[in-house]
């Protein structure tokens, strides 16, 4: 058994029209979600030992944040094929993880997130900014994850929980 968190990046900034969708940062309510996320990961016991991220600027301070206040001691690794990534590549970057590691979180975009989600899991549901979904995998090594070998624990939308 693995166990999959899965957080779409916090709120994201489109002030600057020049700038590419790559490099937009997290806007000041992205930035206290991320914080306020972590902070509940610590509190649920929810310790990934690894972060997954997408490397475009607001999944990487999403995750960034996340692991600082949450006080995790998860290695961050940064997946460039988690940018713009289907819920197929989403798999397969997932399937490389060691599995040594019992636990993983991925850090990415919607409408990937999204489609991961209905992928492992079968439901189809809202992801929005800063969303943490909890996933438990139904196989013993991260190679093995495949349609419907997911169970959906639990979502948490941060604007349900009064952020």
């Amino acid at each position: 058994m693995k166990t999959l968190y899965v957080l779409r990046h916090a709120k994201s900034s489109w002030a600057d029209t020049e700038m590419s969708d790559f490099e937009r940062p997290l806007t000041e309510r992205g930035q206290n979600a991320a914080a306020f996320m972590g902070e509940f990961m610590a509190k649920k016991d929810y310790a990934p030992y690894l972060i997954l991220s997408s490397p475009a600027v607001r999944a990487r301070s999403t995750a960034e944040i996340v692991k600082k206040s949450g006080n995790m001691d998860a290695e961050i690794r940064f997946e460039h094929r988690i940018y713009e990534a289907s819920p197929q590549t989403l798999r397969l970057a997932i399937s490389d993880i060691d599995d040594a590691y019992p636990s993983a979180l991925v850090v990415g975009h919607n409408p990937g997130i999204e489609g991961l989600i209905r992928f492992l899991t079968g439901r189809l549901e809202s992801i929005p900014t800063a969303a943490l979904s909890v996933i438990d995998l139904d196989v013993d090594a991260w190679a093995y994850i495949d349609e419907g070998r997911g169970t959906l624990k639990q979502i948490y939308r941060p604007k349900e929980m009064s952020v």
